[in-house]
Formats: structure tokens, sequence, C-alpha cells
């Protein structure tokens, strides 16, 4: 059981566009592709207490399972909205999108800072270092590996090859991400954000998504909430690398993805390296 209210429950079938029976844009088969990804059958009977339709099998998920995984798996589905949103040029809902990563917030543990609301056009005006990256948490011969792919990042972005800039931001992060957690395994594991499998037992890293290093490092706070905010464009990265991944969830990067995809890249660096205030 989890900590949701009706209240709150309103606000997020209102982002998820539930009331006719869906969720998102999801099919069928993207439903059933999503949820395994955390190695949830969401056809199973279980799930059919209220019915059979995508929306009233989600009503069902949210009854019966735990805060955390709830938790995580609604920050994946409100990035999907966001980057739909991106994609099919639509307006987001900033009101209600904000309402929604509270509660997302809540139920994973990570508290919210009381400060004026940043948006994207001004986290990207903001000026981040990157830090001398022999200094982060990694294993020194990975350190040439992610100077070269720094490096490389930037000329993509350059060129105009945008997706390219996406896996390669996702697989920098990912990599400093899970040196901080192999530096760090005993506050990771014990983290409320921290992945669990179906029996309970927090997986091992190197079973851990992009997405859930970034909500754990924000649990901890070694990553700042902007970082979490906008990585939208990165938590995915692998699935752009297969086309039929891609396809599936439409996602199709323009020069404004890459550059906040490099703009999150940098400031969760600084932020890894103790940098950011």
């Amino acid at each position: 059981m989890n900590k949701l209210t009706q209240i709150d429950k309103i606000y997020l079938e209102k982002i998820l566009d539930m009331s006719g029976g869906y969720v998102l844009n999801f099919t069928d088969r993207t439903f059933d592709d999503f949820f395994g990804q955390y190695g949830i059958d969401i056809h199973d009977p279980k799930y059919r207490t209220y019915g059979t339709s995508k929306a009233k099998k989600m009503r069902s998920f949210w009854d019966q399972e735990s805060d955390v995984l709830v938790g995580q798996i609604l920050s994946e589905m409100l990035d999907r909205y966001q980057a739909s949103c991106d994609i099919d040029g639509k307006v987001v809902d900033e009101r209600i999108l904000e309402r929604a990563r509270h509660i997302v917030a809540r139920l994973l543990g990570i508290a919210q800072e009381a400060r004026p609301e940043k948006t994207a056009q001004s986290f990207l005006r903001e000026k981040f270092a990157i830090p001398d990256i022999r200094n982060l948490p990694v294993e020194p011969t990975v350190v040439p590996i992610i100077e070269s792919r720094l490096v490389e990042a930037q000329k993509t972005l350059e060129a105009g090859a945008y997706l390219s800039v996406v896996v390669l931001c996702g697989s920098i992060l990912e990599g400093v991400l899970l040196g901080t957690a192999q530096n760090y395994p005993a506050q990771f594991n014990k983290s409320t954000a921290s992945p669990k499998e179906r029996d309970g037992r927090v997986k091992r890293f190197h079973k851990w998504r992009l997405s859930e290093f970034i909500d754990v490092a924000t649990n901890l706070e070694i990553l700042k909430p902007d970082v979490q905010k906008f990585s939208h464009g990165l938590r995915d990265f692998r699935n752009y690398i297969h086309p039929y991944q891609q396809m599936s969830s439409g996602f199709t990067p323009d020069e404004h993805t890459a550059r906040v995809c490099i703009q999150v890249l940098n400031a969760a660096l600084a932020s890894v390296a103790g940098e950011r205030p």
C-alpha cells in the first residue's frame, strides 16, 4: 500500500490523461513493455480489480504497490508526458505537472526545496564549470574515457547530431553515478529510492537504470533537484540506441533536447564533484 491520497490521484489522472481508460499514449504492448522494465506484469489478474483498461489497471497498481515502486513508475511516466509534449509541440501543463512531481517526490522520500521554480530556459542560462574529472569518485582507468566522451558530445552537438548527444551524455552520467555508487554502496543501497527486486531486495548496481541512479543520487542530495527535473531526455538513453525502441517511444531529440542534456550533464558533474553551492 502507498500514501497516495484521493486528491493526489485526481492530479495524477489529469496529467496522465486517464479519463477515457487510457494512460498517456501507451498501447497495450508499450504499456506491457514499460512495466516489464520493472519486472511487473501489468496485465496480471491481480491488477484487474477495477477492470481491464489501462487506466483501471493503473489505479489497481497504485492501490497495491509500495510508495517507492509507485513513485518510480510515476516519475518515468511524467518524464514521458513531458517528452511527448516537447516532441509534438504541445503545451506542458506546468501547474499540474509540478503538483504531480511533488507527489512523486513524497513517495520517493525526496525532500522538496521551497524556492522559485526553474524553467527550462532559466536552467539553460546557468553556467556550470566542468570539474576536473580526476576528482570524481570513479575508477582512474575510466577517467580518459569520460574525458573523450565529453569532447565528442560537444562536437556532435555542434554537428547537429542530436541523438548522439543524448546517448553520449546518458552514458557519461550513468558511468559517473555508477562509480559514485560503487564508492558509497551503503548509502546507495539504503536509500528509500533504491530500486528493488520483486522479493524486496535492492537490485545489484549493474541492473540499475539511469533514471534510478538519478532518483537515488537526488535522494542522497548528491545531485540537485534541477538535475532530476530536467533529465527526462537522458533517463532512457539506452532505448534510443535501438531503432524499434525509439519508434515505440516516439522520441526524436532536437537541438533543444540536446542542449538540455548537455546542461544536465554539466550540472550533474559539478554536483557530484561538490562544486555547486
